[in-house]
């Protein structure tokens, strides 16, 4: 017996949302920083001005609303009730795309790239370019449920959104991830070489520097920006690979530490000018939050790096499918092509942003959908 689809809907609890407020109107917060910057992390002032907002300015029933106009489900994959919106298209030519989040992401960042990617013809494009864009919350995050067991690494979520897919109906379906999604879609890239036929990602962490002789403008940015984070900014990767229950209490009792846990990354990893409400808005910034908050998924999220960091990388080879890569400039290692090369031996496309960071859809919808529809119009 086929196992069943579920119609969802998001639709948090009133008492979360009371509860969310007593605890904001409640803060202890910290000392003020010493710097008149971001390098000791989230400014004080900042932060209790966008906690402020949360509790008397933020309308979530009107965001919810908003996130509620995509057509949203639920499956048990391997024990795991997943979350997903799976947007048909109304054009016979589309073909299926599942676009998977990272961490501290969620499937809110592509709510304003869902609707073009679905319908171009009613977004300034061609009907060819249609897509049925799947687009499921990781396991541990959001509205997904939470593993109670260990073992949910990167290559066994690639394994369920294989059965996500085969559920669906789709036997050939096309593939993009961000961050953690890059690596899932990697995953699949390798792993369901039959029913996968491209994937597209923007971030390849795990790609090792390859430089002979004097380094390339770009291998320069990207060897930059590596240092970079591994000196100021990879903390929080060290702590959610290691400890990541310990570093649970404080997120899941805390809405504000929750807040300036995520926002920090946003001000570090967007293309803002110094400022993450440059880029986006309080109500886009606080949706990315609630689907924290709301569900209660720090700890449970962060866990995905002690799956895989604290317990060796991933021994995947290299991906057995056609490959499209976007380097956007302020990714926080945006890819080399020469370094891909080896895990990635059939790049197909490889496109320099002129602007753009780590939450790609999020910040430059425009250019992420010309640059998916590109790409897979070669796979077509």
């Amino acid at each position: 017996m086929p196992t069943p689809i579920h119609p969802y809907r998001i639709a948090v609890l009133d008492d979360v949302l009371v509860d969310l407020r007593r605890r904001l109107n409640a803060t202890r917060w910290p000392d003020a920083e010493l710097v008149d910057d971001w390098t000791q992390g989230t400014p004080l002032a900042w932060i209790q001005d966008m906690c402020r907002y949360w509790a008397e300015g933020y309308d979530w029933r009107s965001r919810e609303a908003l996130l509620n106009r995509f057509d949203q489900f639920t499956t048990l994959i391997d024990g795991i009730d997943i979350h997903f919106i799976h947007q048909r298209s109304p054009h016979l030519e589309a073909r299926p795309l599942l676009i998977t989040h990272g961490w501290p992401g969620s499937i809110a960042e592509f709510h304003k790239v869902i609707e073009p990617l679905v319908n171009p013809s009613a977004h300034g494009g061609d009907a060819a370019d249609a897509f049925h864009v799947v687009c499921p919350s990781l396991p541990g995050f959001g509205f997904s449920g939470k593993p109670t067991q260990a073992g949910w690494g990167v290559e066994r979520i690639a394994t369920a959104w294989a059965v996500l897919m085969a559920r669906l109906g789709y036997d050939n379906y096309f593939a993009q991830g961000g961050d953690w999604g890059s690596a899932v879609t990697r995953a699949i890239g390798v792993q369901d070489t039959v029913h996968c036929a491209g994937i597209h990602i923007t971030l390849a962490m795990g790609t090792r520097p390859k430089v002979d002789g004097e380094p390339t403008v770009q291998e320069q940015q990207a060897l930059a920006g590596a240092k970079y984070y591994r000196d100021w900014d990879s903390g929080y990767s060290k702590q959610q690979s290691t400890r990541p229950q310990t570093l649970g209490f404080g997120l899941a009792d805390s809405p504000a530490g929750q807040a300036a846990w995520i926002l920090e990354k946003f001000w570090a990893w967007t293309d803002c000018d110094g400022h993450p409400e440059k880029i986006l808005s309080r109500d886009e910034l606080l949706d990315n939050v609630m689907f924290y908050w709301a569900t209660n998924s720090a700890t449970s999220s962060a866990r995905l790096y002690w799956e895989s960091f604290g317990q060796g990388r991933s021994r995947l080879g290299p991906v057995g499918v056609p490959v499209g890569v976007a380097a956007y400039p302020k990714e926080i290692v945006a890819p080399v092509r020469k370094w891909l090369q080896a895990d990635f031996p059939d790049i197909r496309h490889f496109a320099v942003q002129a602007k753009g960071g780590h939450f790609a859809a999020f910040e430059q919808p425009q250019a992420f959908v010309d640059d998916l529809r590109t790409y897979f119009r070669l796979l077509r």
